[in-house]
């Protein structure tokens, strides 16, 4: 008797395994939207136009008439080095012209006499072409002292520093009393911005997605100064020239940032989306759907399937019948496809199908199923351990 009750449970088990649950199926809605796909990055703002300042001499610093900040015009004398020495320079150097000009007078004269008395015989070649000589090298010697005249005069300007643009000075790197030497390069005394009110965003673009970065995208971007600020540009120049830092290779990509208000500041770091692909107002439907295909052995035999041979298709349910609809498709960021014909706005079609709950719901009823083994009786044990003790 004990067999065949069990053989009978073994069989409802069975029977209850063999059941086959059906599908719930997910839709969604053809509806207009809009389509985007975007690159992020980071970036540093920086001005358009900067401008490092220095000086041609060395010297020492004797005024300065700008700070942090200072807007200064064009031609505006913003520094002034120690003038004692350059003039000095320019003293010594024009003395030196005034003596090659004497010389070259008197080698004119004498060049003149020698030539007379060289046309009347009266001396050889040898000293006429001597007289000659000296004549031309004491011209030589004029040229040579003026240039040293202007080369100083030019030295001695240099010690006025004037600004190159109309701007606000960024940089400072000199004080009064301090010793500038530009002996091998030209040092930086200022660092002045033209125009804060129009920057720019320096970023740097994955080399996966330089290739989708075109000029004239739309960007807009975020600093940390200001994080519910979200400020627009656009992408105005993409440079060629890669940087390779940690086998990591990037481009950079020049955004344009204009700042009427003066929030951005220089060096100030942005996290950048640059929109690659804009299509707004489109009839659109989730990738998802494009993606579903209903197989016969997972919807039933009561369901019954009508497709079609195109590429592109989307499936609705009318009763119990699947049928595909064709449709042309656009451009796609991975979550949204652009639909370009065969569908109407509104259509509800079928984007998935799932066994969760009725799963669930079976492994329910195993669990309640009055055939199955259950827990031991705790109580009974220790009743029996009790009897046994006594």
């Amino acid at each position: 008797m004990k067999k065949n009750i069990l053989f009978i449970g073994i069989g409802l088990i069975l029977v209850g395994c063999s059941s086959k649950p059906k599908p719930q199926f997910e839709t969604t809605v053809v509806e207009k939207g809009n389509i985007s796909t975007t690159v992020t990055a980071t970036g540093t703002i920086e001005p358009v136009t900067s401008v490092e300042v220095g000086t041609q001499v060395s010297g020492i610093v004797s005024k300065i008439y700008v700070d942090y900040n200072s807007e200064v015009k064009a031609g505006q004398v913003i520094a002034e080095l120690d003038r004692t020495n350059l003039i000095s320079t320019l003293e010594s150097q024009r003395a030196n012209l005034t003596s090659a000009e004497s010389s070259l007078a008197y080698q004119k004269s004498n060049y003149e006499r020698y030539k007379a008395l060289y046309d009347k015989g009266l001396i050889s070649a040898n000293d006429f072409e001597q007289a000659r000589l000296s004549y031309i090298q004491a011209q030589q010697q004029v040229t040579t002292a003026r240039q040293s005249v202007k080369r100083a005069e030019t030295d001695l300007g240099y010690a006025t520093i004037t600004s190159p643009i109309n701007g606000v000075v960024l940089d400072k790197a000199v004080e009064e009393g301090q010793t500038v030497a530009a002996s091998f390069s030209t040092p930086t005394l200022f660092t002045i911005a033209q125009d804060l009110t129009n920057m720019r965003v320096i970023a740097d673009i994955d080399e996966a997605d330089i290739g989708e970065v075109k000029e004239g995208q739309r960007v807009s971007f975020t600093v940390d100064a200001f994080p519910q600020d979200v400020f627009q540009g656009a992408v105005t120049q993409v440079r060629q020239q890669p940087t390779t830092e940690s086998s990591v290779v990037t481009y950079q990509v020049v955004i344009s940032a204009p700042n009427a208000d003066l929030k951005l500041m220089p060096g100030l770091t942005a996290n950048v989306t640059i929109f690659t692909l804009e299509k707004n107002d489109v009839l659109t439907v989730s990738a998802k759907a494009l993606r579903f295909t209903p197989r016969q052995e997972l919807i039933g035999e009561d369901e019954t399937i009508e497709s079609c041979e195109a590429p592109n298709k989307l499936w609705v349910r009318e009763g119990k019948t699947f049928k595909a609809i064709p449709v042309e498709v656009g451009v796609s960021n991975g979550t949204m496809t652009e639909i370009t014909s065969g569908i109407k706005a509104g259509t509800e079609v079928v984007e998935d199908m799932e066994f969760g709950e009725i799963a669930a719901e079976a492994g329910s009823q195993q669990k309640s199923n009055p055939f199955m083994p259950g827990p031991r009786n705790n109580n009974r044990n220790q009743k029996s351990g009790q009897a046994a003790k006594k």
